[in-house]
């Protein structure tokens, strides 16, 4: 069977929502003309994401200034193509880094 025919299972799951949050809720997905379930699979979807970022961002390695240094290192590497005009930084501008190096 194709992956497009394959059939998904669909576990049905009673939810009671406070009046007040399915009244905002309604209105929203009238305006962007989806079904309640629909918009209620992308909210907790979206939770999902956030939390999962979150554990994400807990777990990784921390930067040291080592990580950091090599970083801007590799970022200051010139390159063989020039910027695009809206990517040119404006007349005048100084970097942060290059502002405050060597003041502590």
């Amino acid at each position: 069977m194709p992956a497009s025919q394959k059939k998904v299972a669909v576990n049905k799951f009673p939810l009671r929502l406070m009046p007040s949050v399915r009244r905002v809720a309604e209105d929203f997905l009238q305006k962007e003309g989806v079904s309640l379930n629909q918009f209620i699979n992308v909210a907790v979807a979206e939770k999902l994401a956030h939390l999962q970022h979150e554990e994400w961002l807990a777990r990784r390695p921390k930067a040291t200034s080592n990580l950091v240094s090599k970083a801007l290192r590799i970022l200051d590497r010139p390159t063989r193509h020039a910027a695009e005009e809206e990517d040119k930084l404006p007349k005048g501008y100084v970097s942060i880094r290059r502002k405050y190096a060597g003041k502590q």
